[in-house]
């Protein structure tokens, strides 16, 4: 699907290709793994660096999560120095890299460890060990990934006033919002993950707080937010003591998780799938003992009871949707199986979908005063100028199209496939009702002979 994306541009510059030039490197190994060729082109030609490059995994390990979202960034920085033409450096952190705080504001904060004595422990301890010690290097950080992002921030710090850099905290990128495709989206991180699970009739209920503002923001919105932080890093030059930090989050256009959830599934079930495994049928659960008893009744009893079905027929369940819009990762393996996958991430993400942040964004909106309406136009990134509901329309399109590659020419079928599923939905909560009411009338009964009433 990049071919669509890139469709518009290829109109316009037929020969953009040859306007780029890749290397090969890779982040997780010493000083990039750049040929001395290419470090030399990179040192004479390069003007502008974006470092955006990071493992995204929360349960990464802590030495591979180190060694590409601290030490590779170290590393460039290193390089960096010898680039007489660079203007500007801008590193992508996050803006959860400091949610251990409930005020997230855009300054530096302390670090329980310096980046060079991260780097030296990972390097020397041996990866067993590291395992059994993370938890204690994490404290209370909720994964390695915010952890590292944290820490790499603090090389950032380290290198004040040599170089002229920068730090760009995005919220959590979605969908693009208006080009060069509206919608468009290739990985199922976060909220789309869990989107798609929904959508296809998987996912019934997740840990959350639905009146949580939730810290959204579109992917071409982000990116033209990134290339005018470059510009300003540009501007203000290698200072000493004041780094730019910017916040790119959705506080001044908020959205509840419940707003999103909503919008979101009203334009979804008008254009349903036809990878869809079941009716969707889905709820928000704030307590934890709650949703820990509901996965039980509502995930696992279904999965065990089509698991033990397939087995006595011989075949396996079919998740053929969730094997593909998953990149085949879960092929082969049975509904409970694929549940425990999914209730894995949901505990990586509880915290992010029942906790509430307050961020600061001055420094931004500062920023953005300082753009020309030409500018403003042409790189589209104030998030008080986003239509939520306009950008919901598109999602789920985008969702369906590029991450379950189902085009819209299926969606007819899908929809006669949905009605059916509705109405298998219904009776089954008609069949559980009904059993129900004669367990309850059979134990009520039993009670009122036992005691002399009937």
């Amino acid at each position: 699907m990049l071919t669509d994306l890139f469709s518009t541009l290829k109109k316009k510059e037929p020969t953009f290709r040859n306007r780029i030039i890749s290397i090969e490197g890779d982040c997780s190994l010493p000083n990039l793994a750049i040929s001395v060729t290419d470090k030399a082109k990179l040192i004479e030609e390069v003007s502008i660096i974006f470092h955006i490059a990071a493992t995204v995994k929360f349960n990464e390990s802590i030495k591979t999560a180190t060694a590409i979202n601290v030490k590779s960034l170290k590393d460039l920085i290193n390089l960096s120095k010898n680039m007489l033409k660079l203007k500007s450096f801008v590193h992508v952190s996050s803006a959860y890299a400091n949610c251990i705080h409930s005020l997230i504001e855009e300054k530096f904060y302390k670090t329980s460890i310096d980046a060079d004595k991260l780097i030296n422990l990972v390097d020397d301890i041996d990866e067993k060990m590291l395992d059994e010690i993370t938890p204690k290097l994490l404290g209370i950080c909720p994964n390695s990934y915010v952890y590292t992002k944290s820490v790499a921030e603090n090389v950032v710090k380290n290198n004040t006033g040599t170089l002229p850099i920068g730090i760009f905290r995005p919220g959590i990128v979605i969908s693009t919002y208006r080009e060069p495709i509206q919608g468009w989206i290739d990985n199922i991180y976060g909220p789309v993950g869990l989107g798609i699970g929904v959508g296809i009739g998987l996912i019934r209920i997740i840990h959350c707080d639905k009146s949580v503002k939730v810290s959204l923001v579109p992917g071409d919105m982000t990116i033209n937010g990134l290339i005018v932080s470059a510009w300003d890093i540009a501007h203000n030059g290698r200072s000493n003591d004041d780094v730019p930090i910017y916040n790119y989050v959705s506080k001044d256009n908020p959205i509840t998780f419940e707003e999103m959830i909503n919008m979101s599934l009203k334009n979804a079930i008008s254009i349903p799938t036809i990878e869809a495994v079941w009716y969707c049928s889905f709820r928000n659960i704030k307590y934890r003992l709650v949703y820990t008893i509901l996965v039980y009744i509502l995930h696992l009893l279904p999965a065990l009871i089509v698991d033990t079905f397939a087995l006595c027929v011989g075949k396996q369940p079919s998740a053929k949707s969730y094997m593909q819009f998953l990149l085949n990762l879960y092929f082969g393996l049975r509904l409970l199986k694929i549940y425990n996958k999914i209730h894995k991430l949901s505990d990586l993400l509880g915290i992010f979908t029942t906790t509430e942040w307050k961020f600061t964004n001055e420094r931004w909106n500062e920023l953005l005063k300082k753009l020309t309406a030409e500018d403003r136009q042409l790189f589209f990134c104030d998030i008080k100028e986003l239509v939520w509901d306009t950008f919901f329309q598109k999602y789920p399109l985008g969702i369906r199209t590029y991450i379950l590659k189902d085009p819209i020419e299926t969606i007819p079928q899908a929809r006669i496939k949905w009605r059916r599923l509705y109405w298998m939905h219904q009776t089954l909560k008609l069949i559980i009702g009904s059993v129900f009411l004669m367990i309850t009338w059979t134990i009520i009964s039993r009670l009122l002979v036992t005691f002399g009433y009937a």
